[in-house]
């Protein structure tokens, strides 16, 4: 009963961290297509008071930053790498405090029982920057779920932060430059990846990200002194 209270937590959390964003993105998409020409008007302060909500909306699963980064560099050009960086460090911060809150190591002891789980977890214990950094450069993984998955693995916060620091910074350049190169939100919004370069740009990231993962993750044989 006690390993199905402790499974149960990290199920019901990955779920949450995934469909969550499915809906709220749906719904903001459509509240931004409507007010396309308020929201343009915008001014310096009422964008930073955006980007400290979507601190905590994206901490929450609520607003991906990918998703925030297109919006933001299609009303604020390259002046968005600032906010939209900003929020995913916050947005990290605040998921590993919050998880590690949650969860006091429960959830990693339970995983440790397994000894081929404890294998990977060692591995990754041992590649934790690199890992982190190739699973942020997915530009298919899930934000939240990433941050959520590395702070229960008992993943040092300092790697977190920086391999999640380095590994969004050309998904989310390429972001803000799809959302800035758009013509209108309509078309951005329903169709992200519109253009050929980003698909190929797209497709690049996902290789080095599933290479650079799957390459790590292999078991490193033990020099003999």
């Amino acid at each position: 009963m006690k390993q199905i209270r402790k499974y149960s937590f990290a199920l019901i959390s990955s779920v949450f961290l995934t469909i969550v964003p499915l809906i709220f993105t749906s719904l903001i998409t459509i509240w931004v297509i409507a007010h396309e020409a308020e929201i343009g008007e915008y001014n310096e302060q009422a964008w930073t008071i955006i980007t400290l909500i979507c601190c905590f909306t994206s901490a929450l699963a609520i607003t991906p930053p990918t998703y925030l980064a297109l919006v933001l560099g299609y009303f604020l050009g390259w002046h968005a790498i600032l906010p939209v960086f900003t929020l995913n460090m916050i947005a990290i911060f605040l998921v590993n405090m919050v998880t590690r809150w949650l969860d006091k190591d429960r959830f990693k002891t339970y995983l440790s029982e397994n000894k081929r789980v404890k294998g990977i977890l060692d591995n990754i214990k041992e590649q934790e920057l690199k890992i982190i950094f190739f699973a942020k450069l997915s530009p298919v993984l899930p934000f939240a779920l990433t941050n959520f998955v590395f702070a229960l693995s008992g993943a040092k916060l300092k790697n977190i932060l920086l391999g999640g620091f380095l590994g969004m910074i050309p998904r989310t350049v390429l972001a803000v430059w799809t959302g800035y190169q758009a013509n209108e939100i309509r078309r951005l919004l329903e169709n992200p990846n519109e253009g050929n370069l980003q698909k190929i740009l797209l497709i690049v990231l996902l290789i080095a990200s599933v290479g650079g993962i799957l390459y790590f993750l292999q078991p490193r044989k033990k020099k003999l002194g």
